[in-house]
């Protein structure tokens, strides 16, 4: 029997961001050979909306687990409706695209997938259709930096962030995250790993791409979803899993001043999971908080198959 030996550089060619293989409309092709019209609604103005899916590798069982699957689709056709872009494509059907450009791409490790629903051809801003869609599986690793940081560094923004009366915060689309954009790249230009953003009232809201959440008095607190905040799926379950450790959850309006008095604070998101926040402007937040850890600790357990709720994972591999 012979084996073929596989250099270093041909396997990180194999896995690279530029060499990978993606779902457009209705077929796997090499990430170059996908093509958008440049006068595209999608270009033009950014009319789209998308999920970014988790994916957890599991070595032991060589399995793949997508995270709360049929919510994020949940909330992409949400998005669609809002946005009025109408979707041809089932959840079943985006679904199997996901599984399929991923046992093609023959990734055995913890990605990010980005799906995306984005109106083509030629029109306007006020354009419904033509509709396509995207499924692109990024390699955590090489996903944003913060995204990959045991702790965090920030700041409070000069920039607000958008409210429902202007475009809803709600919702995953393109072009919420330009006022995510400006709020971090304030936070590099200043020397801090990212930003914590505060509605028009100057109340605490989220982070750029993630949710906030702060431990006081031994009470988790997070700003409520009216503070201008997503409708986030990892909120959800980091709220669902300190309920039953038997944590005392608290969903209010927070104050700037208690970021500075906080036991301890977290940003938290699909990309980003749970990752603590060392400082805030500078001053010293506990990154060590114990209730920190067993939430960071059950999280991850259920992520990757080892604990319980298997009903929020969805196999996407096949064995190997």
């Amino acid at each position: 029997m012979f084996f073929k030996l596989i250099s270093f550089n041909e396997v990180m060619a194999k896995y690279s961001v530029e060499n990978r293989l993606i779902w457009l409309n209705g077929e796997i092709v090499h990430v170059n050979d996908a093509r958008i019209n440049v006068l595209s609604p999608t270009s033009q103005f950014g009319l789209n909306v998308f999920e970014g899916i988790p994916c957890f590798w599991n070595e032991e069982k060589r399995e793949l687990y997508a995270f709360r699957l049929n919510d994020h689709y949940v909330r992409l056709m949400r998005s669609a409706r809002l946005l009025h872009i109408n979707c041809s494509y089932s959840i079943n059907e985006i679904s199997r695209a996901l599984k399929d450009v991923i046992k093609a791409n023959e990734y055995q490790e913890d990605l990010s997938v980005r799906q995306t629903l984005f109106v083509e051809g030629f029109g306007s801003w006020a354009s419904k259709e033509p509709t396509g869609m995207f499924v692109a599986p990024i390699p955590k690793k090489m996903t944003s930096l913060e995204y990959n940081k045991i702790g965090l560094n920030c700041c409070t923004s000069s920039w607000r962030r958008i409210n429902d009366v202007s475009l809803s915060p709600r919702i995953k689309c393109g072009a919420n995250y330009i006022n995510s954009r400006m709020a971090q790249l304030e936070a590099l230009r200043n020397g801090y790993d990212t930003a914590i953003l505060m509605n028009e009232f100057g109340k605490i809201a989220e982070g750029p791409g993630s949710c906030f959440f702060l431990i006081r008095d031994n009470k988790l607190v997070t700003p409520l979803i009216t503070d201008s905040v997503l409708e986030s799926i990892t909120r959800d379950t980091v709220i669902q899993i300190a309920k039953e450790m038997g944590i005392c959850v608290e969903e209010r309006t927070i104050e700037r001043t208690e970021l500075y008095m906080c036991d301890g604070a977290f940003l938290c998101g699909s990309s980003m999971g749970i990752t603590p926040i060392y400082s805030i402007d500078k001053c010293g937040i506990n990154g060590d908080s114990d209730i920190i850890k067993e939430i960071h600790k059950k999280y991850f357990s259920i992520v990757r198959g080892t604990g319980e709720h298997r009903e929020w994972l969805t196999v996407v591999n096949s064995k190997y």
